[in-house]
């Protein structure tokens, strides 16, 4: 059903939106760390929340993806039309209630998630999250735009929009940290301004019907239940896994806002050039949600089943040079940071353990479930994602962290064990051929 040219052709566009992406994170903690610790140990806890609810607004669009996939894979554009507007409804709406809900308690979320913090860190965290917490809505109708296109085969879109996103973020961020002196909020403002644009982009590009599949009228509003249940029994269960997950990090996240500001921060740096080494297999990842969902909306287990070898295997030998790449570069890249001595060992020591593990065990732990998931077996997923991270990373986080006293790298130790148990019961169920008995559409 694809040809090498256009696997290449979705592929590679995922992998630069997915590098646009970290970029992001990675020009924020870069330029908030100038300012000083206190700063980037601020912004860094509140994209830790930012990051669940940005991974349950991708949960949901996916359920969007999955089923307008399926339709396209069928060859019915009409369904797969009303899939994207009711997508496009039930996102919007989330994000602005969650939006809400931040704005309104996001002092009380703050202090739930992390305790009491430095007087400093507590500022900068509340004075950033109020601002990202404007952009969900935004960020949400970027997310249902792009994944709508990724099912489509149509990932350039995506990484365009992306690539803008990206430039009007990084240059806002620049003014309004460097020269008007802002912090903290300089990149909260650039956050939701470079969002916003996204949001309009994805919206318009969305709307033409050119497109395999595109939203008709988006203004005016036709609610279909039956359609949105469709999208929601692939997105609920999506996102409450996505959402466990998260709040399985942020209750790690607590732990390491104990071992004091060096810590913090030596974890925030690891963090964001840790993520660039998981960009191939991302994007590999997220280009199995539309192959292996056209391939079974055609009826067609054979080409499901080959596709993802295929793609898996392209995932291993992209993903080992990228993690060869920074076990080589680790020392350089962190000095950019301009971290103390302590909490520079301490991002480095980090980085080296995780480019093994990365170009491991990574892959199949996070890699195969999306097979499952294009195909519908999400209930399987959730609850081995969610009992994997409850009891092994958190688990195992309490028995490194506070009975071995191995501090932040405890904390990362517990993380490649959660990985180890995914990769063992996704790979065996991925075998046993059950995701074939499951229906979407």
């Amino acid at each position: 059903m694809f040809t090498r040219k256009q696997l290449v052709n979705l592929i590679l566009p995922l992998a630069g939106e997915q590098l646009l992406a970290v970029t992001i994170g990675l020009s924020d903690t870069m330029m908030v760390a100038n300012v000083g610790e206190a700063a980037v140990s601020g912004t860094s806890i509140i994209d830790a929340i930012n990051v669940l609810l940005i991974q349950i607004f991708s949960a949901l669009a996916t359920g969007g993806a999955v089923v307008a996939a399926q339709y396209i894979g069928r060859g019915d554009k009409e369904s797969g039309c009303t899939a994207a507007k009711q997508l496009l409804y039930a996102i919007t709406f989330l994000a602005a209630m969650v939006m809400a809900l931040c704005l309104a308690f996001r002092t009380q979320i703050i202090y739930l998630v992390y305790g009491d913090l430095d007087a400093e860190v507590m500022k900068n965290a509340q004075i950033y999250f109020f601002f990202t917490s404007l952009s969900y809505p935004f960020l949400a109708i970027y997310n249902a735009g792009a994944a709508l296109f990724r099912a489509m085969g149509n990932s350039k879109i995506s990484m365009m929009v992306s690539l803008i996103d990206n430039v009007v973020h990084i240059g806002t961020n620049a003014v309004l940290i460097f020269v008007c002196g802002f912090g903290a909020m300089g990149a909260g403002i650039g956050t939701l301004f470079a969002r916003i644009l996204a949001a309009i982009a994805m919206l318009i590009l969305i709307c033409r019907p050119v497109n395999t599949i595109y939203v008709d009228h988006p203004f005016r509003f036709c609610f279909l239940p039956d359609m949105v249940f469709r999208i929601l029994h692939i997105g609920v269960p999506n996102g409450l896994e996505n959402g466990m997950f998260q709040i399985g990090k942020l209750i790690v996240q607590r732990v390491v806002t104990t071992f004091g500001t060096s810590a913090i921060a030596a974890n925030a740096v690891a963090g964001s050039i840790s993520s660039v080494a998981n960009i191939p297999g991302n994007a590999c990842s997220l280009a199995l949600i539309t192959i292996v969902g056209q391939c079974l909306g055609a009826g067609d287990y054979d080409q499901a089943q080959y596709y993802t070898k295929r793609l898996m295997r392209t995932a291993y030998i992209s993903m080992g040079t990228m993690n060869i790449m920074l076990l080589i570069a680790s020392k350089a890249v962190v000095g950019v940071y301009s971290l103390d001595p302590v909490a520079s060992a301490t991002a480095i020591q980090i980085l080296q353990l995780f480019a093994f593990c990365s170009a491991t065990i990574w892959i199949p732990s996070f890699f195969l479930p999306n097979a499952l998931r294009a195909a519908g077996d999400v209930r399987f997923t959730m609850l081995t994602s969610t009992i994997s991270m409850w009891v092994f990373r958190i688990g195992f986080c309490f028995i490194l962290t506070q009975v071995f006293h191995l501090g932040v790298q405890g904390v990362w130790g517990a993380m490649y064990i959660d990985w180890s148990v995914r990769m063992i019961v996704f790979t065996i169920r991925y075998r046993s051929g059950k995701w074939k008995t499951k229906k979407v559409i």
